[in-house]
């Protein structure tokens, strides 16, 4: 597959290639990030044609989207698509949201709170717009789901929608973890796209029976973050390895391993297996995973390029490791 082939999100003209590139990593998920080797890998990743970047004020209490701007202010605006999230505010010790000593997240699900959101998030990236604006975990909302669905589709949505209409941004959606909520916006509300992590895997497939089919017939995008299932699936398969960021149960290693006991039949790479299956699924319009380093990046790109004969989903298929 090729990495740098555009596809459309949603039924906007905004178009990013089949590689993007997470945030996550780049902030430091599960170790500290070096700062010179997170703004490396962004311009290996810009500079390589992956122009799709994907973050969040989350990610490093801000200081992803630091580290994005700090490298994207080079490039001309036109030439790379970023994606941020609201519905989580960064607090700092002197008051700001845009320093380097946040030291508090909040969730913040309001009108006035999404814009104050985007503006600190512009500030951060060195930005005068934003491609892509997802609303972020509210099934994770400190008084319960069911309260952070309600205000994200009464205050959150609304507001991006009217920034929408204005041209401020061009694609509207929600991330997070699960498929439940992200099907229920797709009947509820028109949205663009939506940030799905980690549940249309080679080893999770929770998003098969009712989220992408929705997202086909409405035409909804996804953007598939967390192809390696939080790591598991670019791992040595030991104990510890990491499935929805924690260590992963017994019963998940072995699922990983028959996957990867196919992948070893075929000699392709289980992680080159893990980035092109979630594309056999039509709504799937490009993948982020994280990368720390410019060699992480680079093998990624590669990874996508490896060739992968049709026998092998036939053989996972008929073994009903993969749907």
């Amino acid at each position: 597959m090729d990495p740098l082939q555009k596809a459309r999100i949603g039924k906007t003209k905004l178009y990013v290639p089949r590689l993007g590139l997470g945030g996550a990593g780049l902030a430091g998920l599960y170790q500290p990030a070096d700062e010179g080797e997170s703004k490396a890998t962004i311009k290996a990743a810009l500079d390589k044609g992956v122009a799709y970047c994907d973050t969040a004020p989350l990610y490093g209490y801000g200081q992803s989207e630091r580290f994005y701007g700090s490298v994207l202010k080079n490039y001309d605006r036109d030439s790379f698509a970023i994606s941020t999230k609201v519905g989580k505010v960064v607090r700092s010790s002197d008051g700001a949201g845009t320093g380097s000593s946040a030291t508090t997240m909040s969730f913040e699900m309001s009108r006035d709170g999404t814009l104050r959101s985007i503006e600190d998030s512009l500030k951060r990236l060195q930005l005068d717009k934003l491609d892509i604006c997802l609303i972020h975990d509210p099934d994770a909302y400190p008084t319960g789901p069911e309260e952070g669905y309600r205000l994200a589709v009464t205050e959150v949505y609304p507001t991006l929608a009217e920034l929408r209409s204005q041209g401020v941004i061009k694609a509207v959606g929600a991330g997070m973890n699960q498929c439940e909520m992200l099907t229920r916006f797709a009947h509820d509300v028109e949205m663009d796209c939506f940030l799905l992590a980690g549940r249309h895997t080679l080893i999770d497939h929770s998003a098969v029976p009712e989220l992408l089919p929705v997202c086909q017939e409405k035409g909804i995008s996804i953007i598939l973050g967390g192809p390696f299932n939080s790591g598991i699936l670019a791992s040595d398969l030991k104990r510890g390895a990491k499935f929805n960021y924690r260590d992963a149960s017994e019963e998940i290693l072995n699922k990983a391993r028959a996957v990867k006991d196919v992948c070893d039949r075929f000699k392709v790479p289980m992680k080159a297996a893990a980035l092109q299956y979630v594309f056999r699924q039509p709504s799937v319009a490009t993948t982020v995973p994280g990368a720390r380093t410019p060699a992480e990046f680079e093998e990624n790109f590669q990874l996508m390029q490896h060739p992968i004969p049709n026998e092998l989903w036939d053989v996972m298929e008929e073994e009903e490791l993969i749907p």
